[in-house]
Parts: C-alpha cells; structure tokens; sequence
C-alpha cells in the first residue's frame, strides 16, 4: 500500500526538514546545563531520549539493534533513525527492551527498517537538528517530520509535525534488540487491536535477555486517522477493516491524507501486567492533548532532583560532565508497578502494592551495589529507602532468593553474586527503615541450601562452602565467584544479626574470610584454584583463565591484575595476607604501573586502563581508594583526580565503559564531591580528592551539607587538611551518620603531596567493622 510515488531521496532534498520553524521553547531552564548524549558514543550504551527519573517509559530514538554497542538502541555515530520506542536499557552490557516503536514518516508504506549502511533500504530516516534535555527530545527527519517527545512516569507523549499532504505513522510491535547468538522466536503471544474509540492497544513476549518478560501497551492519537492497516506475520496484510491480529511479529499502520494540517499527537500508555494495566495508566496520566504541560511538568520534576546537589567551581566542561553524570544515577532502577499498584514479580505472578509503595525494574546489581545506591542514600534517600522496600519484596519472591540482575519480572542472572544482599544490608546500617527481617528467610536460603535453584550468578555454592573456594576446574569464573560471594556472606552476616540469627551470623562471617583462598599471598595475585587445592601453574596475571577455550574465564570481566584487588569488606586482612602496608602499596603501584596490554580473548568490558587497572569497568572502581588503608592517602588523591580528568568527557565517547544504569556516572559524582564508599555496608566513605571548590547537597530536614575546596585549581589534587564546621578533622574518612547531619566540610588543597594526612593508623578508614591494627 502506498501513499504517493514520491522517492525518500526527494524527500530529503525537497523538503526543508531541518529548517522547518520549531515551536516556542518553554522558558524553565534546562536542568544544570546536562549533556544527555554523552555516553551515546564509544561503549557508554546510553540514549538520548525522554525519560522522568526512575520513570517506566523511556521514550527515545533507536538507531541499530544489532551491534554491541547500541545496547541501548542508539548509537551517535549512526546516521538514520528507525523510530522512537518506548524501553530503553541504560548503559547496559546487553540489550533488550524497545517496545513499541513508533516510526512518523511519508511515501511508500515500508514494513522493515532497512540495514544500517542503507537507510533507503527500509524505513529509516536520516536525520538533522537532534537536541535533547532532561525529559525532552526533539529532532528533524528526512521525511520532512518534526519529531517531539516527552513523558509522564508510565506514559509517552509524541507531537509530529507533517509537510501538508498524505503521511503515515508506523507501530512496528516487532521491532527489538538482536544478537547472532539469539535463538528465534524472540517475540511470541503478540497481539493488536484496535479499538471502537480508537484506541490501538497491544502486547507480546520477549525472549531476548529476559526470557518470557510482558510488555503491554494502549495508544491513542490526537487526530483520527483515516484508515488503520494492520499486517500479520511475514507482514501479511489483513483485511481492509480488520480491527484485530494475532501472532508474533505484528505492525499497524495509521494513514492520513493531509497528515501536515495540524501536529498529531500520540501519548502510549504500557503495562508489565496487561492491557487492562496500559489502559489505567494512559488513563491516569495521559489526561490532557497539551504536550507543553507534560514537557513542563518533565522539567519540573528534573529540576527538583537537580536542585539536591549544586557545584562551583572547576571547568565548564567539568560541570557538564556532573551534571549528565547526576543524570544518569536518576533514571534507573525503573519504575515497574502500574497506578493500581500492580506488577510482576520475580515468581512471574502478578502481585498488588499497597498506596505509597513501588516496583521497580533494571536493577544492575552486579555494578550499581558499589556507588549508585550509596549515591541514592545521600541524595535521594525517600527514593533508596524505597527501592529496598522493594528488593526485599523481590528477594522474598524471586525463587533465587536475592535478586543480582532483574528486568521487568524476569531474574536474568546475569553477573555474579546476588548483591541485593549489598544493598539491604548498607541501608540497615544507614538506619533507612524496611523490613529486614522479612528478606532473611530468603538470604539463609540463598547462603545455606545448595538443594535451592541456581542461575549462572550462583553457580557452586556448594564446593565454595564446603572447601571455602570455588575450583577453577569446576565452575567458570571460579576467582571472582569466591571473591564475590564472600562479599556476599559479609553482607548477609549483617542482615542475619539485625535478624537475631547470631549462629547463621557466625558462620556467615567466618565464610566471608573465603576470599583468602584465592589469594597467593605470596605471589600477590588473586589466582585460579583447583579442586585438590593446586594454584593454577605457570600463571599469567595478564591472562583471563587458565583453559584456552575463549568463553571459560577464571575471572569475571577481569584479569589476574584487577582480581587481586576485588576484596572490598576486609581491606586490613588484605593487607597483612599479601605482606603488610608497605608490599600492599607496592603491589598497587605495579598495578597502576604495567604494561596496558590485555590478551586477545579480552571482553571489551575491560577499558580505561592505567596500567593494569581497568577504570570502565566496576570490579576496580574502589581500587583507587585502597592506598588509603596504607597510610599513603596522597596516592589515593593523585590518582582519583586523575582518573576524572582522564576518564570521562564532555563528548558522546565521554564515558569510558558501559555507563552500566548509573554505576559509572555515580563513581564520578561521588570521587568529584571528594569521596567514595570503598564497601557500601560499612556506611562509611574514604576521602579522596574533590574536583570543584564548592558543592552543596540538599539533606533530609532542611539540612544541607557544604563542601568546600577553596581555590581547588587542576594543579592542586593533594590534601593539605580537613576541617568540619570549622574543626580541625584529621581521620581520612567520614560515616554516612556524620555526613548526614550536613554541614561544612572543608578541604585544604596543595600542588605537592601532604604524605602525612591520613596517615596514621587511627585515622585511617576501618574495614570489617575494625580499625587499622
């Protein structure tokens, strides 16, 4: 069916797409100046479009579905857009989501994208004037269409703008994230129907990344069109008036013959639940046609969360860069529960919330447990207190007990660990209220019966607990996994406590010491382990696993060199095991200081390297701050003002990894406000070096907390002296208690190295709830 012979090569010289008049802008500034397309390059896998913090709809362009690095959809350096869709995974190391895809175009009806290098192909569009800010996306595409997007919490709001003439609008429910490692049918149980008032609603399933998760939505249009054409599998076309298909690759198409007299407006409610959930919250908070006012109140509530936190100081490039980096700390975990309250847990059943209570999805454990969340309990601690409300809920739930990486009511278990157990227990040790006790039953499952299901994150639980380490000869991953779950055990130890379980505490503290097992004290490094005790001979730090088969690593997205320093709970044994303050410093400074080189089979995961520390990607982000547990603070200062000059830009390739929902962006916010929870249960955050002369957070109860580094210059990244409210604070640390009274904290800066600060053992940060000895 076609609407016209009119070539898609005219219509990009023809039309003047990228000069048509954009409408008045809204006069509310854009919050702190944020840059939303870094990250869009190189491997940071984030997007552009509109989303609301913590939001369930992601509304934003998609640009490529194949290539590893558009996980998220969208790649800046690809030159066509397919459409705009719904979902968006956010720095992700693996794709999924784009649901519902919404492609405003004119010409011929074409019913596939088209390859990336051949846009003419199918029905992308080149684009020009793409401009985005928190909670809004515009941009021009060749077609001649003016393409505008915001949202609500659960709903999409599109305005286009048409050349006068016939035009149609495409909802491609087929459309998704691929893989050559994907085995069909990826979509399955998809359905359209059209609706008397005109409402289009929809669902399917997808098994690509979370196998079998539900997506349903319900759309509506601001104008009527004149005829809905819907097509079938093989994009077979329906009867002319079929108000209704079923099968697994479905799309609909919406033809108006003067699509350019007045913008059409779309606003695409969705649902993990069903149709009936979709309907409720397009109904709910899709109650107006004003796309403005839905703009507005976007910015109001992205205004709201940057007024938390304000900076001074350092460059214009720098404050960019904080500024995308607080963006992107507060648009995942997602939220997952429908205006009713109901949502799809971990056991696949649907369950309802109490009023004032959230589900939440994209939960990227593995990484987020290490700054994200201890971010969120600084800056949004309503928010953080509820999405371990939720964790715990999940964790009771989940038939694998605490949850590591779940996505729209599928755990994935993707990763290692199940560091939900990270989470619950630093807010029970911040004071954050929850029901801790609730989570046990589900943890002492988790950490005592090795009957209980396993997914990849889990795997030998039992061998670890009855020989204290996993064998590289029986598991994949083996070192990580040790380490990793030893963390894990330290976690749970907490929780177990706070639960009056003091037996199951014991012995989870005592197994939290397992990481010993794969640590050669001797020779220095973390390294694989066999069943009857033997170390991996003759070893290479360098290399990722001691078998030549590419997919079985002994470590997890590390080597020998960045797995020596995983341990993160027990920091002062570290120490003594590999020698003492001074041969554990030594062995720091061998890290930072080899040969960047990485073996062939290397995963693209381990980036940003000085030396052998690899800064894009998480197993490493607290490696920096370990100096501080030597006495040797002013290494710790040096290099975490180095590596953010070094490892983040003003530029789309201006993250240096996967931004992994935030873990990468909240390393930055965090080390530039001039400190970082090297182990988030702890509650506690070593100092390191602040990147601006002022900072000020906005804290529970009219309290606020000032940071000040007067006269802090690129040439001063050392700490002469800490001040609080005017008294003289000599510890290199600070509590989560402490920094929540607010405040002033003040910190003297210097050109060259004050290698006394911090250096005494009494001010030195504690680890396994002990001091230095």
């Amino acid at each position: 069916m076609t609407e016209g012979t009119i070539s898609r090569r005219t219509l990009l010289a023809g039309t003047a797409a990228a000069g048509l008049p954009l409408p008045a802008l809204a006069a509310a500034p854009t919050p702190a100046a944020a840059n939303l397309f870094i990250g869009t390059g190189g491997h940071g896998h984030t997007y552009p479009g509109a989303a609301l913090p913590f939001g369930m709809v992601q509304l934003s362009p998609d640009t490529d579905v194949e290539r590893w690095d558009a996980c998220s959809g969208y790649h800046r350096t690809d030159t066509s857009i397919m459409g705009f869709s719904h979902t968006h995974l956010s720095g992700t190391g693996i794709g999924d989501m784009l649901d519902v895809l919404v492609v405003p175009t004119r010409g011929p009806v074409q019913l596939v994208p088209g390859p990336l290098d051949n846009p003419d192909a199918g029905y992308r569009q080149r684009f020009t004037a793409e401009h985005a800010e928190p909670g809004y996306y515009r941009v021009a595409l060749e077609s001649g269409v003016r393409a505008e997007l915001t949202v609500t919490e659960r709903t999409g709001y599109h305005r286009y703008t048409f050349p006068a003439g016939p035009a149609h609008i495409l909802v491609d429910l087929s459309h998704l994230v691929l893989d050559k490692s994907d085995q069909p049918p990826l979509v399955t149980d998809a359905n359209l129907t059209l609706d008397p008032d005109g409402t289009l609603t929809g669902s399917r399933t997808v098994h690509r990344w979370a196998k079998g998760r539900h997506i349903h939505f319900a759309l509506q249009t601001s104008r009527a069109p004149n005829r809905v054409t819907l097509y079938g599998d093989g994009d077979a076309q329906q009867p002319a008036g079929a108000r209704a298909v079923k099968g697994m690759r479905l799309k609909a198409v919406l033809h108006y013959d003067d699509a350019g007299a007045a913008p059409i407006l779309i606003r695409c409610g969705i649902s993990g639940v069903d149709v009936a959930g979709a309907r409720a919250n397009l109904a709910a908070e899709g109650r107006s046609w004003d796309f403005d006012a839905v703009r507005r109140a976007a910015q109001t509530a992205w205004t709201r969360e940057f007024d938390a936190m304000r900076v001074e100081g350092g460059t214009a490039d720098q404050r960019t860069i904080f500024a995308s980096a607080l963006y992107h700390t507060l648009i995942a975990p997602t939220l997952f529960s429908d205006v009713d309250g109901r949502y799809i847990g971990l056991d696949r059943k649907p369950h309802a919330l109490a009023r004032g209570e959230a589900a939440y999805s994209s939960y990227s454990l593995w990484d987020t447990y290490r700054a994200l969340h201890p971010l969120l309990t600084i800056v949004a601690p309503d928010k953080a207190q509820s999405l371990v409300a939720d964790l715990i809920r999940q964790t009771q739930q989940s038939p694998y007990g605490p949850p590591v990486w779940p996505l729209q009511g599928v755990e994935t278990g993707t990763m290692i660990g199940w560091h939900a157990v990270s989470v619950i227990a630093e807010a029970q040790a911040k004071g954050i209220e929850a029901d801790y006790a609730a989570a046990w039953p589900a943890i002492a499952k988790r950490s005592f019966d090795f009957t209980a299901p396993d997914r990849d994150n889990s795997k030998g639980r039992d061998v670890y607990d009855a020989k204290g380490y996993v064998p590289a000869d029986v598991w994949f991953e083996s070192v990580s996994r040790t380490q990793e779950y030893a963390y894990d055990d330290w976690a749970s130890a907490h929780l177990a406590r706070a639960a009056g379980r003091t037996a199951e505490a014991d012995r989870l503290l005592k197994r939290s010491g397992n990481w010993r097992n794969v640590i050669d004290g001797k020779a220095g490094f973390a390294k694989p382990r066999f069943a009857d005790g033997r170390w991996w001979s003759p070893y290479d730090p360098i290399q990722l696993g001691h078998m030549p088969k590419p997919w079985w690593r002994d470590y997890t997205e590390a080597n020998g060199w960045q797995a020596t320093f995983l341990n993160q709970h027990d920091v002062y044994g570290l120490i003594a095991h590999m020698g003492g303050d001074a041969a554990f410093e030594a062995r720091l400074d061998a890290l930072f200081t080899a040969p960047s080189t990485l073996p062939a089979n290397a995963p693209p995961d381990i980036s940003g390297l000085v030396g052998q520390y690899a800064h894009g990607n998480e197993p490493n982000h607290h490696v920096a701050y370990l100096y501080a547990y030597t006495g040797a603070a002013w290494k710790t200062q040096a290099m975490v003002r180095r590596l953010c000059v070094e490892m983040y830009k003003n530029d789309p390739d201006g993250i240096i990894g996967n931004d992994d929902c935030g873990q990468m962006s909240a390393w930055f916010v965090l080390s530039s406000l001039g400190f970082y929870p090297v182990d988030p249960v702890e509650a506690v955050y070593v100092f390191g070096s602040p990147l601006f002369e002022r900072a000020e957070i906005r804290l529970p109860g009219g309290k606020r907390l000032t940071i000040e580094a007067p006269g802090n210059r690129a040439d001063t990244p050392y700490v002469r002296a800490v001040s609080r409210n005017g008294k003289s604070w000599t510890k290199n640390w600070i509590s989560h208690a402490e920094l929540m009274q607010g405040g002033r904290l003040t910190f003297t800066m210097s050109a060259t190295p004050v290698k006394s600060f911090g250096q005494a053992k009494a001010d030195r940060p504690p680890s396994n709830g002990r001091g230095a000895a």
